[in-house]
């Protein structure tokens, strides 16, 4: 049985927005080590706030102050902590309906250990010593067994407001490719384009899934293709990746390979981008070592004509 392919992926990006009136005086209020909810139209107040009433969807701004001690209402134990998370030990995740509140807030709380987590036990927020207008700004939630705070009266009034947040996303998963996706890699080790042709509708689809994706059938019969291809369409690239090694402007394009029924994308090098053209015949670039190719260069052909790859843009 051959070895089983896998590799570890990652998928990242900043999310970038803006606040809010309700949103911005919630998090500028942690920054000040204050808790603000927002009081609805049937007088619940909502922790943590949101601009608009779940019941009768008006807007809503009438911004209150609960206490930063509450509630456990329900929670899990989290015995292996994972990266980014607001504790490196290991930890429970909560439901606290803050003294004052009427829902409750999702985050962490430091205990010894599962045993010492019940539902009905008193906590209180722990503050971050270095805050800046965000979630974590309360570092996490510990035991209390004290009488509930009584908060200041604050309006969510603050010079200086957080206006805007960044909020990273991220996911990390290993990927293992099925049967018609490891045979495709493996030949491009050997520097060689594998498809799978569909037995009904006698398409080639590379790279393969091991169905057709049109008549949603089983691919089994393999089909050589390329290496050389035409860019079907492209894009000019003008803001640089984090970890690619690529100065910028550059172009990325689908590209149709000779006997393919689906265009595939690639980096196109070897050119000036703004001489990369709809037609442009190409031709894979290989590195030492590297299992695919590195980017997909012009071949001096004449431009393909525009009949032969319209019904692949």
């Amino acid at each position: 049985m051959p070895d089983v392919l896998k590799a570890p992926l990652v998928v990242e990006f900043p999310f970038t927005r803006s606040l809010g009136p309700v949103q911005s005086a919630f998090l500028t209020g942690l920054r000040e080590r204050v808790v603000l909810g927002v009081r609805t139209t049937d007088g619940r107040t909502l922790v943590p706030p949101v601009e608009y009433d779940p019941v009768t969807a008006d807007e809503i701004r009438d911004l209150v102050e609960v206490a930063p001690t509450g509630t456990v209402t329900t929670w899990a134990w989290n015995h292996a902590p994972r990266r980014g998370q607001p504790l490196a030990t290991p930890f429970a995740w909560v439901l606290v309906r803050l003294d004052g509140a009427d829902t409750a807030l999702l985050h962490a709380l430091d205990a010894p250990g599962p045993d010492t987590v019940r539902t009905g036990m008193r906590v209180r927020v722990r503050w971050a010593t270095e805050r800046s207008g965000a979630i974590t700004d309360i570092a996490c939630f510990e035991p209390y067994d004290g009488a509930a705070a009584e908060p200041d009266g604050h309006r969510g009034d603050f010079a200086d407001p957080v206006t805007g947040i960044v909020a990273p996303a991220r996911l990390d998963y290993t990927y293992t490719p099925g049967r018609a996706q490891t045979a495709h890699l493996d030949a491009l080790a050997e520097r060689r384009i594998v498809g799978e042709r569909c037995p009904s509708c006698r398409k080639v689809y590379v790279p393969p899934r091991g169905a057709c994706p049109t008549c949603g059938v089983a691919t089994s019969e393999q089909v050589e293709v390329g290496p050389r291809g035409t860019v079907t369409t492209f894009c000019v690239v003008n803001i640089k990746a984090r970890g690619l090694d690529i100065e910028v402007p550059y172009v990325y394009a689908h590209i149709a390979l000779d006997g393919a029924d689906l265009a595939l994308h690639g980096r196109i090098g070897g050119i000036p981008y703004d001489r990369v053209r709809m037609g442009l015949r190409v031709e894979p670039v290989w590195t030492g070592g590297a299992r695919h190719p590195d980017h997909y260069r012009p071949t001096g052909e004449p431009e393909a004509d525009y009949d032969t790859y319209r019904e692949l843009l």
